[in-house]
């Protein structure tokens, strides 16, 4: 049968057409011979790199990538580059 894989935004389609007619007893089909759409939610910033199907089982593989302007960066903490004295902040707030 023919599998068409898509992803739309956060969403990864599966659909599949009708298999071919095969003769033969099965002890489990895992995907009834007739057509079939499955829907997964994926998380942000996940994209398929790519699938492959072997001995009928599908595989498809995920990356997730978040951009640069998303991931945490470190802040180093040092004298102000101005050669000026630091800045302080203080409470007003009393300690019992």
């Amino acid at each position: 049968g023919d599998l068409d894989i898509t992803q739309e935004r956060n969403v990864l389609v599966i659909k599949g057409g009708k298999a071919e007619e095969l003769q033969g007893e099965y002890l489990h089909r895992g995907i009834a011979g007739r057509s079939f759409e499955r829907k997964f939610e994926l998380a942000d910033h996940v994209r398929v790199e790519g699938a492959d199907l072997k001995n009928g089982l599908l595989t498809i593989a995920l990356k997730r990538q978040v951009p640069e302007a998303m991931k945490p960066r470190k802040i180093e903490i040092g004298v102000p580059s101005s050669g000026g004295a630091p800045l302080r902040l203080e409470s007003d707030r009393k300690v019992a």
